[in-house]
């Protein structure tokens, strides 16, 4: 393990019963004066077609300095810039290619988080970019319109790389289902809302000690799209934010300050059936939520963090469960312009694809850094699953801290929460779920058009320390129905040393 081995649950409660007594309700998260600085706008990336109409975009990982805070400046990473990255944007049907050239001193790899596209181009472990060198993955985008993201996904190293500054949004657009009504002016309407936690040294620097903490860092500075104190000038009567949780270990509880509804109209995988008015929306590290508010002539109002329902954890204070911070101001101009009303009706959403029954396929248990009783092993396939045959997971945490679990290249349905149907948040598609300790979460998924017996995927905690350090497992889809299940994953494994298919191919081509 890269840091130390696991605390367990029974050592958490310990410190609970310790420190009963002491303040632990004011929020570590510092609070600014005043919200002064204008929210940067991640530009959209640009991109050239090639002969065959494939959309060409060109990323460039390195190193840099960005004023993260006001009067210092900080060595960060970024694509194409010294932090985070552009804003990717493609239409369903458009074939694309991303060539990803490295220009850190160290390997990294570039995942697209919640794409569905071949296990070779998903840019997990198993894709490295060597320093110097050129990746360039091709695949058709075939999935609704969504707010997805990319970030590295170096074994063992993506909190690193993800905390200083490597990521950005991936937005896809579906002309054959165009929703009227929803704000779509990038950059002015609608708006990406990348927010992430930080800590500093005096001198500016990148703090990255955790301090024990068992999910990982935890910042004492909010910086949203790698803006401290940010304000966005709302020009229009309505507002879509595209909210993404890009911290390495924080859970979110987003609403506003002044306490009033807003209307979810999207999750991690693209709309929902229908508006859902709430006041909270709770995002773990990698969810996403599309979120549409109403504002009045010259009204300021900020988007605020609340105090996250972290489930049955213990100590919620010591994970965030205790926290309450402003993120971003909102200020109406004098006069707005008028928007039309968020239609009633947002996607058409199929039931869930289940197995006969809605019986179980298979069963994951996260505990200890491991999941069922494994830590993870590049060289070893956990899971064969078949291609084009719906499956159910039941996933639980059995610890007493935080966890969530996403899967690479689906987009899977909530089916139940212990043997309840999921709140109307979880009914949209998802790819990353908050897993409340010691509840059975049921999701149904199913993986099509793609099949790979060399190349896994992946499915793990995106708490980056937890990934780091082991809570993660791999997964090959291969060709033939059900019975396919019976092939020995360790068969899979020895052909891929076999033909000298390891973790370091695929870091320069396709």
């Amino acid at each position: 393990m890269r840091r130390r081995t696991f605390l367990a649950s029974t050592l958490v409660l310990a410190t609970a019963t310790l420190i009963e007594g002491c303040d632990t309700s004011v929020s570590p998260v510092t609070q600014p004066k005043q919200f002064d600085r204008r929210l940067a706008i991640p530009p959209l990336a640009r991109s050239s077609v090639d002969s065959d109409g494939t959309r060409v975009f060109r990323l460039v990982a390195q190193e840099g300095r960005t004023e993260l805070l006001p009067g210092l400046t900080t060595t960060t990473w970024g694509f194409n810039g010294s932090y985070l990255g552009p804003t990717l944007r493609a239409r369903r049907g458009e074939r694309v290619a991303i060539e990803v050239t490295n220009g850190l001193a160290e390997p990294t790899t570039v995942h697209w988080h919640g794409m569905h596209l071949p296990a070779r181009m998903d840019g997990g472990p198993h894709q490295p970019v060597a320093p110097g060198s050129t990746w360039r993955p091709t695949w058709t985008i075939d999935q609704p319109a969504a707010t997805l993201w990319y970030h590295p996904h170096p074994h063992g190293q993506t909190e690193k790389h993800v905390y200083r500054g490597l990521g950005g949004l991936f937005l896809l657009d579906d002309p054959s289902a165009e929703v009227e009504g929803l704000p779509s002016n990038y950059g002015v309407d609608d708006v990406p809302v990348i927010v992430q936690d930080k800590k500093f040294h005096r001198d500016g620097r990148l703090d990255d000690e955790d301090d024990g903490n068992e999910v990982g860092l935890l910042g004492s500075t909010v910086v949203v799209n790698g803006t401290y104190a940010p304000y966005h000038e709302v020009t229009t009567e309505r507002v879509r934010l595209r909210l993404l949780n890009a911290s390495t270990a924080r859970t979110y509880a987003f609403g506003f300050d002044d306490d009033r509804s807003f209307l979810l109209v999207g999750t991690d995988g693209g709309l929902l059936a229908a508006p859902y008015e709430t006041k909270r929306i709770r995002l773990s590290p990698g969810e996403r939520a599309e979120i549409v508010v109403t504002m009045e002539p010259q009204s300021v109002v900020h988007l605020r963090s609340y105090e996250p329902d972290l489930g049955s954890v213990a100590a919620p204070f010591a994970f965030g469960g205790n926290d309450s911070f402003d993120v971003l101001e909102l200020r109406a101009a004098r006069v707005l312009a008028p928007s039309p009303p968020v239609p009633g009706v947002l996607a058409r959403l199929p039931e869930p694809d289940v197995p006969p029954g809605g019986r179980v396929t298979r069963r994951f248990v996260l505990q200890d850094r491991q999941i069922n009783g494994k830590r993870m092993d590049m060289e070893r396939i956990d899971e064969v699953v078949p291609v084009g045959v719906p499956e159910v997971w039941e996933v639980r945490n059995d610890d007493l801290v935080p966890h969530n679990f996403h899967v690479h290249d689906v987009q899977f349905r909530v089916l139940t929460i212990d043997d309840q149907p999921p709140p109307p948040e979880l009914a949209g598609r998802k790819d990353t779920i908050y897993l409340e300790p010691r509840r059975d979460y049921r999701i149904a998924l199913k993986f099509e058009d793609y099949v790979d017996a060399d190349f896994p995927l992946m499915y793990h905690c995106h708490l980056l320390l937890h990934e780091d350090e082991g809570l993660m497992g791999q997964f090959v889809v291969v060709s033939g129905d059900s019975t396919t299940r019976a092939v020995d994953p360790n068969d899979v494994a020895r052909r891929r040393r076999g033909d000298g298919r390891g973790h370091h191919h695929g870091a320069s081509g396709e």
